[in-house]
C-alpha cells in the first residue's frame, strides 16, 4: 500500500508541476467566466441612440411611434425623395418610410439606413408598426381593441413535481435550468473521461518504451504501479476541476461587483422590452402596469430551487467511478502497444460506449424517464454521463442505488481485467498486439 501512495505522489506532483498544467488552470477559468460574462456584458451595454427620422404618408402614425430607450423618432414634413437626397448630410440613422396604402398591403414599410441597423432595433420598429396597423384595422372595423387584448394575454404556466411522501410536497420544475446543469455535468464528465484517460495511456507507452518501467517494476508489482498512475491522474484532474470552479466563480464575483454593477440595471429589461413592444396608443399605460422579474433575478431564484450540492457530490463519485473503470481500460492498452501507431483498434471499442453515452445523454436531458433513458443510466459503461444528465429532473433513489453499485463493480472487474493485461503487456516489446493475444494474456499464471 505505501508503495502505491508513493506513486501516486509522485504522478500527482510530476503533473501539477508541469507548465501545461499550471497554463491550462489559468486560461481555463478565465475562457469560462469569460463565456459567461460577455453575453450578460453585451445585453446589459447601453447602446448608442438611434435617431429615425419618419415619413408616413398613410398619416395613421404621426407622432405615436413609442420612444425606446434607444430610439428616438423624429416627423418632419418632408418628401421621401428630398429626404433621401439629404440623408447623409443630417443626423438620422435611418429613415422609415409608411406609404399611403400600408393598410391595404400593396405598400411595404420601408427602413433606409446608412449602415447596418442593429437587430434590436429593426425588430422594435417591426413589431410596433404591425402591431398599430393590427389596431387600426380593429378599429377600423368596429371591433373593440380592449376585448381582442385581454383575449390575447398571455398566461404563465408553471410545472409542479408532486413527491410521492406522505405530506406530499410541491417542488417547482425547472426544465430550462435542469437541462443547463444536466447537459453540462454529462459533458464534462465525458470530456474528462477521455482527456485524462488518454493521458494514462499515453504516460503508460512513454514509461514502457523508454524501459523507464523495467527499473521501476524492479522495485513494485505491475499492479501497484498501474493503480498509482490511474489514482494519480485521477487527482490530477479533481484538482484541475476544483481549481477550475474556484477561479471561475472568483472572477465571475470580482466582474459581477465592478464591471456589471457599473451599468444601469434597468438595462437588463432591454431585451424583453424589445420583444415586448405593444406600440399602441395604450403602450406607455401597459407598460407600467407590467412588472416582471429581470432574467438574471429569475435564473438567480431558479438557481436557489436546485440542490446544487447533491449534484456537486454526484458529479464527483460519477467522475471518479466512470474515470477509474475506463482510466484502467486505457492502462492496458497503454501496455499492450509500443507506440501510437497501433492504438486505434484498441482505443476505439473503449471510446464508442462514451460517445454512444452521450448521445444517449442528449436524449435522456429532453427525455428523462424513458426506458431508454433509465436503462442506459445504469449500465456502467454510459451511466456516468447519463445519469448524470437524468439527477438534475429528480431520479428515484432505487436507481441511484443500482446504478451506483454496479459501476463500483464494473470498475473492480475492469481493473482485474486491466492488471492481467498490463502485468504482461508492459514488458512486452518488440511483438505486435491483437485481441487473440490480449485473451492470452488474462489467464496467463504467476
Amino acid at each position: 500500500m505505501n508503495k502505491i501512495l508513493l506513486i501516486i505522489q509522485r504522478e500527482y506532483l510530476s503533473r501539477v508541476r508541469k507548465k501545461s498544467f499550471i497554463l491550462m488552470t489559468i486560461i481555463g477559468p478565465i475562457l469560462l467566466a469569460g463565456i459567461m460574462i460577455t453575453p450578460v456584458y453585451l445585453a446589459l451595454k447601453k447602446p448608442d441612440k438611434q435617431k429615425i427620422e419618419v415619413i408616413d404618408d398613410s398619416f395613421l402614425f404621426k407622432g405615436l411611434i413609442p420612444d425606446a430607450k434607444n430610439i428616438h423618432f423624429d416627423y418632419p414634413e418632408i418628401q421621401l425623395e428630398v429626404a433621401k437626397m439629404g440623408f447623409y448630410d443630417t443626423d438620422y440613422d435611418a429613415i422609415l418610410f409608411i406609404p399611403h396604402n400600408v393598410l391595404d398591403g400593396k405598400g411595404a414599410v420601408t427602413i433606409i439606413y446608412k449602415s447596418q441597423v442593429p437587430n434590436a432595433m429593426e425588430e422594435y420598429i417591426r413589431s410596433t408598426i404591425s402591431k398599430m396597423m393590427y389596431d387600426v384595422i380593429l378599429a377600423k372595423n368596429k371591433i373593440d381593441i380592449d376585448v381582442i387584448h385581454a383575449a390575447e394575454t398571455s398566461s404563465k404556466v408553471q410545472v409542479i413535481l408532486l413527491e410521492q411522501k406522505e405530506n406530499g410536497k410541491n417542488r417547482k420544475t425547472l426544465t430550462d435550468v435542469n437541462y443547463g446543469i444536466g447537459f453540462g455535468a454529462g459533458f464534462l464528465i465525458y470530456f474528462f473521461i477521455i482527456f485524462f484517460g488518454v493521458q494514462v495511456m499515453r504516460g503508460v507507452m512513454e514509461e514502457k518504451t523508454s524501459r523507464i518501467v523495467e527499473v521501476i517494476l524492479s522495485s513494485v508489482k505491475p499492479f501497484q504501479l498501474m493503480m498509482g498512475k490511474i489514482v494519480g491522474i485521477a487527482l490530477v484532474g479533481l484538482t484541475q476541476f476544483l481549481l477550475w470552479v474556484i477561479l471561475t466563480l472568483t472572477i465571475n464575483s470580482v466582474a459581477g461587483a465592478t464591471i456589471l454593477n457599473d451599468m444601469e440595471i434597468k438595462q437588463v429589461q432591454q431585451k424583453e422590452e424589445v420583444l415586448r413592444v405593444g406600440a399602441d396608443l395604450d403602450f406607455k399605460k401597459m407598460g407600467e402596469e407590467k412588472t416582471k422579474d429581470t432574467g438574471a433575478m429569475a435564473l438567480i431564484n431558479d438557481l436557489k430551487e436546485i440542490d446544487i450540492a447533491g449534484i456537486v457530490l454526484y458529479f464527483i463519485f460519477y467522475f471518479l467511478g466512470g474515470y477509474l473503470m475506463y482510466a484502467a481500460l486505457y492502462a492496458a492498452v497503454g501496455a499492450a502497444i509500443d507506440n501510437e501507431a497501433d492504438t486505434q483498434q484498441f482505443v476505439m471499442p473503449i471510446t464508442i460506449p462514451l460517445l454512444f453515452a452521450f448521445v444517449i445523454g442528449q436524449y435522456a436531458v429532453q427525455n428523462p424517464n424513458t426506458s431508454i433513458s433509465v436503462w442506459f443510466s445504469l449500465i456502467p459503461f454510459t451511466s456516468p454521463v447519463v445519469m448524470m444528465m437524468r439527477l438534475p429532473f429528480g431520479v428515484p433513489p432505487w436507481q441511484l442505488a443500482i446504478s451506483m453499485t454496479l459501476l463500483v463493480v464494473a470498475f473492480l472487474f475492469t481493473t482485474w481485467i486491466a492488471g492481467r493485461v498490463y502485468r504482461t503487456g508492459i514488458l512486452m516489446y518488440g511483438k505486435k498486439a491483437s485481441w487473440k493475444e490480449l485473451g492470452k494474456w488474462l489467464f496467463y499464471k504467476g
